[in-house]
């Protein structure tokens, strides 16, 4: 599968138009549109943070690696 990027605005019509694309006239695309979200990068910024924070809490330093696959199998056998 070939991918292609671009970006464009929509229009005042609600229309969208696709120009200079690198396929073949009759060959068959897949169109996704996706709305760009400028606060992305804040979000994953913010959990990002959490997750440091939860790391360096004392609980989850004195975790070891087999209570942690124990409380896993439990999780999955009462699933």
């Amino acid at each position: 599968m070939r991918a292609y990027r671009t970006y464009v605005v929509v229009e005042d019509s609600g229309q969208v138009t696709l120009s200079d694309m690198p396929f073949q006239a009759g060959e068959r695309v897949e169109v996704v549109v996706i709305a760009d979200d400028p606060t992305s990068a804040t979000k994953l910024g913010t959990l990002q943070q959490l997750l440091h924070t939860t790391q360096t809490l004392p609980q989850a330093r004195l975790l070891t690696d087999a209570e942690i696959a124990a409380e896993v199998a439990a999780v999955r056998t009462s699933q």
